[in-house]
């Protein structure tokens, strides 16, 4: 629409304003992009952690997933095209997460939400490390990978483990703790535990205060000492 302004010798003079509209972002079964059952996806990192908001665009379908690189990305075209012959392994899922990850959040923020996605992921271990670090840990707190369960330090350090599997809700009983540690399936800051009797030890605590517990591959508890 046209509007009005004085000019210099006060009479009136037209000046035409122009408007830019964007379509607004819909998934291919009619819902909008940006909402999910947990609420919105936030912009900012106080409101929603890089780790969930790298993890909701990589949920992309197959059906969205090209579509939203053309809209949310800067990445080639031709690159988009080869993508879109990729479909079903989740390559376009990882180049649109991560490039709209790091447009977002910066290359830190990309950094944590990978490094908590590869800490979480079923039986697998930071990428060149034998275990977890502390920023880690404080990460998949912060973005709610895994509970948080406070146990007097007096009841870890020089403990049994299979004692906190049980105190962090992993094993109902010693015997259950017992079986798992048998059969291969409890974990320790991501290393397996062979000792049925393992007592944990100052080396075992992460910065001092953390250390994660598992059972199986995707159970794990993140205990912070007091």
């Amino acid at each position: 629409d046209a509007e009005t302004d004085d000019d210099a010798d006060g009479e009136l003079s037209a000046r035409l304003a122009h408007g830019l509209t964007f379509p607004l972002l819909l998934k291919s079964d009619g819902t909008k992009f940006g909402k999910s059952e947990g609420g919105a996806v936030w912009l900012r990192k106080d409101a929603l952690s890089p780790y969930d908001f790298y993890q909701y665009l990589y949920r992309t379908a197959d059906a969205d997933v090209v579509r939203l690189l053309k809209s949310l990305t800067f990445v080639d075209l031709d690159e988009i095209d080869r993508l879109a012959q990729t479909l079903g392994d989740n390559e376009a899922q990882r180049v649109l997460a991560s490039e709209v990850t790091r447009f977002v959040h910066g290359d830190e923020g990309l950094a944590e939400a990978l490094k908590v996605t590869q800490a979480m992921a079923p039986g697998k271990k930071v990428a060149g490390e034998s275990g977890v670090d502390g920023d880690t840990l404080r990460a998949i707190v912060s973005a709610g990978g895994a509970p948080v369960v406070d146990i007097a330090r007096s009841n870890v350090v020089g403990q049994p483990y299979i004692n906190v599997l049980v105190e962090a809700g992993l094993a109902k009983s010693k015997g259950e703790a017992r079986r798992l540690v048998k059969g291969g399936g409890a974990r320790l800051n991501e290393e397996v535990v062979k000792e049925e009797m393992y007592m944990l030890k100052d080396d075992d605590i992460i910065d001092d205060e953390l250390l994660m517990v598992g059972s199986g591959k995707k159970k794990k508890v993140v205990v912070n000492l007091t």
